[in-house]
Formats: structure tokens, C-alpha cells, sequence
């Protein structure tokens, strides 16, 4: 009999949500990205909203093949709040990585929501949304 999941767990395993994006991204891989999401996901980019997984998908691919192409991010959680045993809200500082970089230009710097629901017993993105860090 395994033992049930604990708050750590949960910590754990919404924390992880931003590493697969991140891989995703890395290969520009828009269906790995998509998978991510919920079916009914939505994502709110600066001057952009796509609703749904396949709209996310396709938005994605034209991204990658256009101004993300050749691009990777990065994003660290600053905070967790669970809503309820299946429901998260996780905060990350991070953004677009253009060369060698290793932090994102102050242009390309974001905090980011994301709204998680844990369903089949998997973390997934059901809204996200990211503003510029360096807003006044």
C-alpha cells in the first residue's frame, strides 16, 4: 500500500510545471509545450489570448518557427498557494533567453501566474498569464 501524497508532494510536483515549459520551449517543441495545458486552458501574453490546448498548440508552432525561433526561457517559482487539494496558484520570475544568456534582458523579463489543477493525479496549467518585471 503506497502512502498517500503530502503538501511537500504537491509542492514538489507544482513546482515542476515551469521545468517541463521550460524543456518544452528549449526544443521548441509546441506539442510538449500544449500538453502542459488543460483542454480548456487559457494564456494571456502581452497583447495576446489563445483559449484551448489545440489553440495553444497552434499558436506555439507559429511562435517557434517565427520570433521565438531559437529562443529559450527561464523561470523560478517565488510562490505557492494551494486554492484547494487540487487546485494551485504559482508565481515565477523568469523570461525569454536570446544567445548565451543566462538571466533575460530587462525587455524580455516577465512574472508570470499560473493557475494549476491536478487532474488524473498530474499538475497541469489551466491559465497563465505574464506581465513585464520591469513595469513602473
Amino acid at each position: 500500500m503506497s502512502a498517500s501524497p503530502t503538501i511537500t508532494d504537491d509542492i514538489t510536483a507544482v513546482s515542476e510545471v515551469p521545468r517541463r515549459i521550460i524543456a518544452a520551449w528549449a526544443g521548441n517543441d509546441a506539442d510538449a509545450f500544449a500538453e502542459v495545458f488543460t483542454e480548456d486552458a487559457t494564456m494571456v501574453l502581452p497583447g495576446v489570448f489563445v483559449s484551448g490546448r489545440d489553440g495553444i498548440r497552434g499558436f506555439m508552432a507559429g511562435a517557434y518557427a517565427g520570433p521565438f525561433r531559437g529562443t529559450r526561457v527561464a523561470g523560478e517559482p517565488i510562490s505557492v498557494r494551494f486554492t484547494g487539494p487540487d487546485n494551485a496558484v504559482l508565481v515565477t520570475r523568469g523570461g525569454v533567453l536570446v544567445g548565451d544568456e543566462t538571466q533575460p534582458a530587462p525587455e524580455r523579463a516577465v512574472h508570470a501566474t499560473w493557475v494549476l489543477a491536478k487532474q488524473d493525479g498530474r499538475w497541469l496549467l489551466t491559465a497563465y498569464q505574464n506581465s513585464p518585471a520591469n513595469a513602473v
